[in-house]
């Protein structure tokens, strides 16, 4: 005690032996005591506050870490659940909701695609290397070496958001392509439609980004991982991603742009189709070419900056982009595929789960004609700004339609046809039924009748219906071939109220005319409604030598794969409406409608051609329908808000538009006569006796024989005779 208190000898000893051993220890050690040395507590209230907060540290750190470890064991737990659900690999390669249908024109090519094309299952290792390297290149780089979640793409979009003033989970996703396949799958759930009202609202859901999606969408891509390997994920990605014009997959996109298989790409194709997983229908490049190469550019540069690709390889193909294949920027006929899948059968068509392929009657010329008509027509003869719209249909005499168009923008799809959704007055192309019904009377074309200023008594107090003609003149005695092909209205309500009304509306009904059709005088002017599809059909039952035709654009429906059909056409020529001789009679007058009267902007240089013009009250609706001996074609003009047209009428831009349709499609054809039938000029008749001013006129046989009048018309002779009215 003394020794150590009062520092003595066996006090300077010890210190001795310390520094000795102090020498043979390393440095090292020494330094490693000193720093496990415990270091003194603080005394006082600041000790005491220091010990309390390290205290609470060291609880929030131990909370901490068995919250994390909890957390991870149930996110483990419920990814291994989810892994446990998933199916094999080879059940998820084809996920369409639907089939495809694939339309071929006349001549067996491919003209249009619908529903979800798929050309087959393709791997990643069988696809080109160009596109797999430029699909991983552009949608996740890192996708090789991340579990399915990105926590680095994540915060990157996050950012963004955030400095793009958007919230943090709208606008980027910062998804890996595992994430991107989730969402393609939606997550494991199929549509079932006691669930969703409709496909629509299930891809919506299966599209939302809200917080717990997100975090179902990672928890479901780390369970992929766990299933699959990363090749097999990529597989399912190529194989189910929309890359635009109907195309699901890369093969079926490859085949679709480029005619040739996925595993024939080269970089600048393969960049191509893994720039449109962006934005499939905006970028695709049946729409627009230009901005395809363009993006297809920006996916080379990224290409070379990750090293698949090197600089020359890169400058070579962004100055040689991809280009379509032969065949697919002939696509079109896009309303014409538009009626034949919403008039063929639905569960072959619209809600098919089969892949389809239909052989239609379009004939892709004929198509080509219709539609550059359309547009020299509209860039030359329409002022600009208008919107005024059109509709053309071409088909043969057995109804098989050859070319459709439903609109200005000739070569849409899914939009508004109104070659066959617009139902529109007929005007005076409805005339030719009343003369029709006539001719089939046994009137001729040489019989007279007065066009005068005239009126129909109407019954129950209406008042009088007095038609006028557009040009407010008469004409006097008029045969009539004159009066259809003046387009005269008084004669035209005469005849027709002198056949019979009902007569009229069986002869047009027969023909194709089935809406409802106005049981009043203004019948025989067209006051009743049709489609133009339905009066270009109407029409080629004169043609064709009085028999009904049901217009058809459909002639074999059967699966892909299988020879044998399935259905056939379902239109066609169908019963006789009117004797031959009478729709021979009626084409000779419609001749005249061209040659001689209101239709003569239609005439064509070396053939005959027969139609007629029609305009609609007001000028709503401007028509021409006629014909040649191979084809006929309608031509309606209007706006969908039924404003009148300003300055149009039936013989002027509907004829014309029709001329220079049917002038491209009988260019280089050898023409061919009408088959028309010219009546026979009676003998002179003998002087009239006079006829009382009181009575109204009606048709009067030149040819000397008689005629029966219904009785309703002596009735209202009598009427007049008596009642002293003009």
């Amino acid at each position: 005690m003394a020794d150590r208190r009062y520092g003595g000898q066996s006090s300077r000893t010890s210190a001795k032996s310390k520094a000795e051993t102090a020498k043979k220890t390393p440095a090292r050690k020494a330094s490693a005591k000193r720093r496990r040395a415990p270091r003194q507590r603080r005394g006082g209230i600041a000790g005491l506050i220091t010990g309390f907060f390290g205290w609470i540290f060291r609880l929030v750190f131990k909370i901490t870490v068995s919250v994390a470890v909890l957390v991870a064991l149930a996110i483990g737990a419920w990814v291994l659940y989810v892994e446990s659900t998933l199916p094999e690999v080879e059940t998820l390669l084809d996920g369409r909701a639907r089939g495809s249908v694939t339309l071929l024109d006349r001549d067996g090519a491919v003209f249009a695609l619908r529903g979800d094309q798929f050309g087959g299952v393709v791997t990643a290792e069988s696809v080109s290397p160009h596109l797999r390297n430029a699909v991983v290149a552009t949608e996740d780089k890192r996708f090789y070496r991340h579990f399915g979640v990105s926590p680095r793409g994540v915060a990157s979009a996050v950012r963004i958001n955030l400095s793009e003033g958007r919230g943090a989970l709208q606008g980027h996703g910062g998804s890996t392509i595992t994430q991107q396949t989730a969402k393609l799958l939606c997550l494991g759930k199929v549509y079932d439609p006691k669930v969703w009202k409709t496909e629509a609202e299930y891809v919506a859901d299966c599209r939302q980004s809200s917080l717990e999606r997100k975090i179902n969408e990672a928890i479901f891509a780390m369970a992929m991982e766990v299933k699959y390997t990363k090749n097999e994920i990529l597989s399912i990605y190529l194989n189910r991603a929309y890359m635009g014009g109907g195309a699901y997959g890369a093969e079926a996109a490859s085949q679709r742009y480029f005619g040739k298989h996925a595993a024939q790409l080269n970089p600048a194709e393969g960049a191509m189709l893994a720039g449109l997983l962006t934005a499939p229908s905006t970028l695709a490049p049946t729409s627009n070419l230009e901005r395809s190469q363009a993006r297809a550019a920006t996916v080379l540069r990224l290409m070379a900056d990750q090293g698949y690709i090197t600089e020359a390889e890169m400058r070579q193909y962004q100055n040689n982009p991809a280009t379509l294949g032969s065949g697919a920027d002939t696509m079109g006929g896009g309303y014409f595929a538009d009626w034949v899948m919403q008039s063929g059968p639905e569960f072959f068509t619209q809600d098919t789960t089969e892949d389809v392929v239909i052989s239609t009657t379009l004939d892709p010329r004929i198509q080509r004609a219709t539609e550059d008509a359309v547009r020299q027509v509209f860039s030359e003869k329409v002022k600009e700004g208008s919107k005024a719209q059109v509709a053309v249909v071409v088909m043969s005499a057995d109804g098989a339609v050859r070319s459709m168009v439903g609109g200005r923008d000739v070569d849409a799809t899914g939009l508004f046809n109104r070659a066959f959704q617009a139902v529109r007055q007929t005007g005076s192309a409805f005339k030719p039924f009343v003369y029709a019904t006539a001719l089939e009377l046994g009137y001729s074309p040489l019989d007279t009748v007065v066009d005068e200023r005239w009126c129909v008594d109407m019954p129950g107090g209406q008042k009088d219906y007095c038609p006028d003609n557009y040009s407010h003149n008469f004409h006097g005695r008029v045969t009539l071939t004159e009066a259809l092909q003046r387009s005269l209205n008084v004669p035209a309500v005469k005849v027709s109220e002198s056949v019979g009304r009902d007569l009229v509306m069986r002869v047009a009904r027969d023909f194709g005319l089935y809406r409802d059709l106005t049981d009043t005088p203004s019948l025989a002017l067209g006051a009743s409604e049709a489609t133009l599809l339905e009066m270009t059909g109407a029409y080629a039952g004169i043609l064709n030598g009085g028999s009904s035709v049901t217009p058809y654009g459909l002639e074999e429906l059967r699966l892909k794969g299988d020879t044998e059909a399935l259905m056939g056409t379902g239109g066609g020529i169908g019963e006789r409406v009117v004797q031959e001789s009478a729709a021979r009679q009626l084409t000779w007058m419609m001749q005249k409608v061209v040659d001689e009267g209101t239709g003569t902007r239609a005439r064509l240089d070396g053939w005959q051609v027969a139609g007629k013009t029609g305009t609609s009250q007001e000028a709503r609706d401007a028509w021409f329908v006629g014909f040649t001996a191979d084809y006929v074609a309608g031509v309606w003009m209007g706006y969908d808000d039924n404003t009148p047209l300003s300055g149009v009428t039936g013989s002027g831009l509907p004829a014309e538009i029709w001329h220079e349709v049917m002038a491209r499609v009988h260019d280089g054809v050898t023409p061919k006569p009408l088959p028309l039938q010219a009546p026979v000029a009676p003998a002179p008749p003998p002087e009239p006796e006079p006829v009382p001013q009181q009575a109204p006129e009606v048709v009067v046989p030149r040819g000397g024989g008689t005629r029966e009048v219904p009785k309703s018309v002596l009735e209202q002779v009598l009427r007049d005779i008596l009642g002293g009215n003009r």
